[in-house]
């Protein structure tokens, strides 16, 4: 495909002299998103961004602190070369939000030298994708530098305007990415401040929208956000530090192809909600490297922690035993769901949650718990058991331990407590989803950072936590109703969430009281389903225990509702208040609804429909929160459904055409 004739035309200027004679732009295939590469008054680096017509970031500085440099690689910098390329192509995902997804931008990469000693060398890649741009680093391998030692990036998102934000402000680096995205205008962004990705901002009411997030990262240090010193308006990049050098953010031998820093990723859409629909983060990460998925299977679980280890007997045991692990397979089968997953309390010395007991032992089963027994169980009824796992007391011996219950017939692991995203850790992580792969075992991260696109290299990474989730209702009243719209227009734009949903004793916002065992949750039934549709993830959790689902209502909606989709669509809904969300698997569209604290009507437009007539079944807020109503009605992509939402509520529908 032919570049834009404005890019060709900024080239053929710019290489006339080896300094920015004049700037270079760079344009999606579509032309909504434009780049400008340039340099300020101080001969920095800088990068600005619109988004079809909208300035969106202001020049932005690039550049990187090298430890051991006498100044950082910023400015005095001189054009050496520069290459464009453009690309179309499509790539399918195993499992997730879309069956497949596009791959189509325009890339320049400019070479550029420091005009002074010690004339050290660096690249600069810029993409411009239809929903976004993605930049990234290259340190060419160069005389002088055996290694590659960075202390920070220098990295800036300086904002066209006074925006309308929200963030997670962690404030360390020591997290298990757990927490409230806050609403924030930009001004109020603070030097101290320690933001998560993505921090997602809105220019003006009604959009455009942008998120702040990373892609491909290896080998490096996770990614935060804070106001530069200087205080300009916007956010530059922090790096988390490795544990045995405070001061240096990554550390590595330098190779012959260059040392590559992670996607630096700006995605763009005409509304919050619609940055949903974008796939950016995931294509930016690079092809699985084997091609054997058939052992990779999306499901639901039950799941013996969260409701406090309820057995049979009404007993709750914090170890687990065979009464509780047949009680919660017995579960599984009975709901037609694919897994069941056992918590802490099955290995030797386990139990203490975050907490690493003496003598942990993975390669022990503690007594009371027949696991080979258990897994045959499981296998005669359809059932796939699920272990967790400490990642402390798995690293030391993963090849064996991840072996060992490969063979005895496990199907997945779920490895806990991370709580960091250094260097080190990211690596960690590089290695336990190759061991997995090894031995064909699917993985859920809990404890873990931020997604930044793994599931497309690692396609048996089925979900992650990094989420204030379900379990906060057990000691906390902080899973409320906006905080679960808002994870929507946030963390759920970077990739699948182990949200963990499925409680069954509701409460409402006034009435709700947080209890460890048989813990109750502060939404409607109906906004529970939703939770469903409306989070991606294909390994979902059905929490509660066997006696809170015995003949409710709504049952059969969680039996059937997939967890593995082929197209997303945002519909309706603003940031905070409710959002409306539709997936597509085949020919049914399913849409899930979720609304705060605010009784409202919310007008849904059916136009991402196809041509034909549909069967609408309206799963809908109950005259109590525990109550659902259920209608059927007609439609079309040209009609509009006036749909009630209770507060604290929600709904789903499901489309189904009429042949």
């Amino acid at each position: 495909m032919p570049l834009p004739r404005f890019l060709v035309l900024a080239l053929i200027l710019t290489l006339t002299t080896p300094a920015f004679a004049a700037p270079i732009d760079l344009a999606s295939p579509n032309g909504k998103v434009r780049v400008r590469l340039d340099q300020d008054n101080a001969a920095r680096l800088t990068y600005a961004v619109t988004y079809d017509g909208t300035a969106i970031l202001s020049p932005s500085i690039l550049g990187l602190d090298l430890d051991g440099q006498r100044k950082p690689l910023v400015g005095g910098l001189t054009i050496t070369d520069t290459s464009t390329r453009s690309h179309d192509g499509q790539y399918r995902l195993t499992v997730g939000k879309v069956a497949s997804a596009r791959d189509h931008f325009n890339e320049l990469t400019v070479s550029l030298a420091e005009t002074n000693a010690p004339g050290r060398r660096l690249d600069i890649i810029l993409r411009a994708y239809d929903d976004g741009v993605a930049l990234r680093y290259r340190v060419p391998a160069q005389s002088g530098m055996t290694d590659f030692v960075l202390r920070q990036e220098r990295t800036r998102f300086s904002f066209a305007g006074d925006f309308s934000c929200w963030g997670l402000n962690l404030g360390h680096f020591r997290t298990a990415h757990e927490g409230e995205f806050d609403p924030v205008m930009a001004s109020r962004i603070r030097p101290t401040h320690l933001y998560e990705a993505p921090l997602v901002c809105q220019t003006a009411p009604g959009g455009p929208a942008f998120a702040i997030a990373e892609a491909d990262l290896r080998d490096y240090a996770g990614l935060y956000l804070t106001r530069p010193g200087d205080g300009s308006l916007g956010v530059e990049s922090v790096l988390s530090p490795r544990p045995d050098e405070p001061k240096i953010a990554v550390r590595r031998p330098l190779p012959a192809a260059g040392a590559f820093s992670p996607w630096r990723v700006l995605m763009l859409a005409r509304h919050p909600g619609a940055l949903n629909e974008s796939n950016l983060i995931t294509t930016l990460n690079p092809d699985p490297g084997f091609r054997d998925t058939s052992w990779i299977k999306p499901g639901k679980a039950t799941w013996d922690w969260w409701n406090g280890w309820r057995a049979p007997d009404a007993q709750n045991k914090a170890q687990a035993n065979d009464a509780t692990v047949t009680a919660f397979i017995d579960q599984a089968a009975a709901l037609g769901l694919e897994y069941m997953l056992i918590d802490d309390g099955w290995y030797l010395n386990s139990g203490g949650e975050g907490t690493v007991k003496d003598g942990a032992n993975l390669m022990q089963v503690t007594p009371g718990l027949d696991l080979p027994a258990m897994i045959a169980y499981a296998h005669k009824k359809g059932v796939g058991l699920w272990l967790w796992m400490h990642w402390e007391v798995l690293e030391p011996r993963m090849d064996e331990v991840l072996a060992h219950y490969a063979s005895l017939g496990i199907k997945g692991i779920k490895v806990d407590f991370m709580d960091r995203d250094d260097q080190w850790m990211v690596d960690f992580y590089h290695r336990l989803l190759s061991t997995a792969a090894k031995h064909k075992l699917m993985v859920n991260l809990h404890g873990a950072y931020h997604p930044t696109g793994l599931i497309r290299s690692y396609p048996h990474y089925l979900t992650q936590e990094g989420v204030l989730g379900a379990e906060y209702n057990k000691w906390s009243s902080r899973i409320t109703p906006s905080h679960n719209v808002m994870l929507a227009y946030t963390r759920l734009l970077l990739g699948p969430m182990d949200y963990t949903p499925g409680g069954f004793r509701h409460a409402t916002p006034d009435t709700f009281q947080s209890r460890y065992t048989l813990p109750e949750v502060q939404t409607s039934r109906a906004h529970g389903l939703a939770l469903y549709v409306v989070y991606d993830s294909p390994f979902a959790c059905v929490s509660d225990s066997p006696d809170a689902y015995a003949g409710q209502d709504g049952l059969d909606f969680i039996r059937d509702v997939p967890t593995s989709w082929d197209e997303v669509r945002f519909v309706a809904g603003e940031v905070g208040t409710s959002i409306a969300l539709a997936r597509r698997k085949g020919d049914v569209w399913y849409v899930g609804i979720l609304n705060n604290e605010q009784a409202r009507r919310l007008d849904l437009p059916l136009s991402f429909l196809g041509a034909g007539r549909f069967t609408a079944d309206i799963i809908g807020d109950g005259p109590t929160p525990s109550t659902l109503t259920r209608n059927t009605r007609s439609a079309s992509s040209s009609d509009r459904l006036l749909v009630p939402l209770a507060a604290a509520g929600g709904g789903v529908l499901i489309l189904r055409p009429i042949r």
